[in-house]
């Protein structure tokens, strides 16, 4: 988790319940609008799947005969 994230995290755990759910909220609505299917990755889940993608342990699962 970034710092920021984190300053952010606890920044609500200081505010009231219902302050905390206004705040949820808002969080939820701008990511939202900045990805409607959340399909979109961050530049750490872009780097996490690329990594996994070099691993020779890895592979997709198109490369599995399932019959």
């Amino acid at each position: 988790m970034s710092e920021k994230t984190m300053q952010i995290a606890e920044m609500i755990d200081m505010l009231p319940e219902q302050d905390q759910i206004l705040a949820f909220d808002l969080i939820k609505k701008l990511v939202l609008a900045w990805d409607p299917d959340f399909t979109k990755v961050t530049p750490q889940e872009r780097k996490a799947l690329e990594e996994a993608e070099a691993d020779p342990e890895v592979f997709s699962d198109e490369a599995i005969d399932w019959n």
